[in-house]
């Protein structure tokens, strides 16, 4: 009878785990690479990946933080995105899938120099490209832009602020100077 008893009390303490909350696989120190046709094209870090299954959605989160690193066409370090947190949502549907960034999201285009800091970003890797409808502050050499929202290529190449305010600029060249060109300068046209 004593055994009968504690095995009860162990199946209603089962009986209390929500088996929706745990992952059904944990990957510490995880390392993916992606490549097409011998180049390197991704490479995403994180200290720790949770894998969930659900009927509806399936979904891969890192409590612990991201680093991508995507490469351009010459194979040289393009894009930097880090975060504090993100999940990759997998849906039934084919082709259907979305990577949400949180927490100190900073994008780096190394090759134009300009940086994006906001606190949530979305990647939809289908359509390529990367937004977000949060406060948004982009900075390069040239000047310092903010606002609310943002859409871009997912490299972060083509970035489009989408409600600027507050921005400054530092002007390289006078855009006022007029240049004459001698050599295809036509003139005053002469009455006949």
């Amino acid at each position: 009878a004593f055994v009968v008893f504690s095995c009860k009390g162990n199946l209603s303490e089962a009986d209390k785990l929500d088996l929706e909350k745990i992952p059904i696989q944990v990957v510490d120190s995880m390392f993916y690479v992606q490549s097409e046709n011998g180049q390197l094209k991704m490479r995403v870090e994180a200290p720790r990946m949770e894998v969930y299954e659900h009927d509806t959605l399936s979904y891969d989160l890192f409590p612990s933080g991201i680093h991508v690193y995507a490469y351009s066409e010459e194979g040289t370090l393009e894009t930097t995105i880090d975060a504090l947190k993100a999940r990759h949502d997998k849906y039934p549907q084919p082709d259907k899938e979305r990577w949400s960034a949180f927490g100190k999201v900073v994008i780096k285009n190394i090759l134009k120099q300009e940086t994006m800091e906001t606190d949530t970003l979305y990647w939809d890797s289908v359509k390529h490209e990367i937004w977000t409808d949060c406060y948004i502050h982009m900075y390069s050499p040239s000047g310092s832009m903010q606002g609310y929202g943002m859409r871009s290529d997912e490299r972060a190449r083509n970035a489009i602020l989408l409600r600027p305010f507050n921005n400054e600029f530092l002007i390289g060249a006078d855009s006022t100077q007029v240049v004459v060109d001698s050599v295809n300068f036509i003139g005053p046209m002469l009455k006949k």
